[in-house]
């Protein structure tokens, strides 16, 4: 089981990430300069209604919002993790996942968090990491 603080200790120790509340619901998000990689994520009214509609409902606990490179991959990862992530209609077209943050190992998390900074991190950065891990 992940917390909010693993999702905090991963995402602040990747280079450029900074951490910012605020926005429409005050919670925390980590970004680097072209965009969000993680976010935490609450259920507004218009998701419970469109859940209802489709049979399910929120699930209890902590869920994070995670980037993903496409919605091929976003599609693979629903498929292969049905338990431990998920999707909503307001992510309908947009690459991104959410995941029970109560289901899911913090070594999954931690690929899950450095696999969405590698899609917005600015390139010489990215590269930098990469080869620093011997993955380049």
């Amino acid at each position: 089981m992940a917390t909010v603080a693993d999702v905090r200790e991963i995402a602040m120790s990747l280079p450029g990430v900074a951490e910012r509340s605020g926005g429409r619901t005050g919670e925390a998000a980590w970004r680097v300069r072209s965009g969000q990689i993680a976010w935490l994520r609450g259920p507004t009214q218009a998701d419970l209604r469109s859940l209802d509609g489709l049979g399910r409902s929120w699930p209890d606990g902590v869920v994070l919002g995670v980037r993903v490179a496409d919605l091929q991959e976003k599609e693979a990862l629903l498929a292969a993790e049905p338990d431990v992530l998920f999707t909503i209609p307001h992510f309908d077209g947009y690459p991104a996942v959410l995941v029970r943050l109560d289901g899911i190992a913090r070594d999954r998390l931690q690929e899950l968090i450095c696999d969405a900074w590698l899609v917005r991190a600015p390139a010489r950065e990215r590269k930098a990491w990469l080869t620093e891990r011997g993955l380049e």
